[in-house]
């Protein structure tokens, strides 16, 4: 028997560490005995999920140009809007106005409780944006909006009229959109983190999610390599994990280590929210359906 200072005794040892550590990381962040939740599944493609002062979510089902409500208080769900402009994604901002990107004709749109939409976004130096996709609010009301082109049924054109597919600011007076980010393949998930000092950007289309940080006039710098990993949507808990889609969810911790892997059964998942009375239940859209799952930790971007 050899000795217990062998290098297969320690490789076992570092495997046995590896193991507690990775199945620790996960059972503290799902709650425990919590699974995947089927909340509802009669949409044609659900997508863009965002949690208002109540926990409540909503969400849009893209190709029935509806955004749904899903209650926090009953676990229900109802159309809220419809006709919605093709809204992908949502955020609210920091007054409880709901923010879509209305894909119908290329806008970014705000949508006041009683429903009333104003056009804060309608083209880039006179030509349609390519799409806005996915979007995030700072602490001061600017709105960081991605670009993409992906041809929709809808549309007359054929082709992108913006000459390349960025991310865009508004800054928060809602008057000037400047460029903050380019050079992709195909921008969409994006978040940014509670104190407004680093973005995340996915670019689904070369399989990359990139860190930023945040200036004080809304530009960026310091563009780094986040995970090899791209990403249709994307949010944050209050440990600062970040939550990549697509193939269910996936979790990485600040450092862009794997840490957990929540599989869906669905071909595609789209995106990823924290909602529910305290913000500790991750609502998941993945193509015609919706589902909770029960979580220890809270969704970082909550009231």
């Amino acid at each position: 028997m050899g000795s217990t200072n062998s290098p297969y005794y320690s490789l076992l040892f570092l495997l046995v560490l590896v193991t507690f550590y990775c199945t620790g990381q996960e059972n503290s962040l799902i709650a425990p005995g919590a699974t995947l939740e089927l909340v509802a599944s009669d949409y044609e493609f659900t997508e863009g999920p965002a949690a208002d002062q109540e926990g409540n979510v909503f969400f849009t089902d893209q190709p029935n140009d509806r955004i749904i409500k899903w209650s926090a208080k009953d676990n229900s769900v109802s159309v809220y809007m419809q006709p919605s402009g093709r809204a992908n994604g949502l955020h609210f901002d920091n007054t409880g106005n709901l923010l879509a990107c209305a894909d119908e004709k290329n806008q970014l749109w705000r949508i006041d409780a009683q429903k009333n939409v104003t056009v804060l976004v309608d083209g880039i130096k006179d030509k349609k944006l390519n799409g806005p996709n996915d979007l995030w609010v700072d602490n001061n009301g600017g709105i960081y909006f991605t670009d993409p082109f992906y041809k929709r049924p809808w549309w007359n054109h054929e082709e992108p009229e913006q000459e390349a597919k960025r991310v865009y600011y508004l800054a928060p007076d809602e008057k000037t959109v400047q460029v903050v980010a380019d050079e992709f393949v195909q921008p969409n998930g994006i978040i940014g983190t509670p104190d407004g000092k680093t973005l995340y950007i996915a670019d689904i289309g070369n399989k990359k999610t990139y860190s930023y940080s945040i200036n004080e006039d809304g530009s960026l710098s310091n563009k780094t390599l986040f995970t090899t990993m791209g990403s249709d949507g994307m949010t944050l808990d209050n440990q600062g994990n970040v939550y990549l889609t697509g193939d269910g969810v996936t979790v990485f911790n600040e450092q862009g280590d794997q840490i957990l892997h929540i599989p869906v059964d669905q071909k595609w998942t789209a995106n990823v929210t924290f909602g529910g009375n305290d913000y500790k239940k991750l609502f998941i859209t993945a193509m015609n359906s919706v589902y909770t799952l029960d979580m220890e930790v809270r969704g970082a971007d909550t009231y």
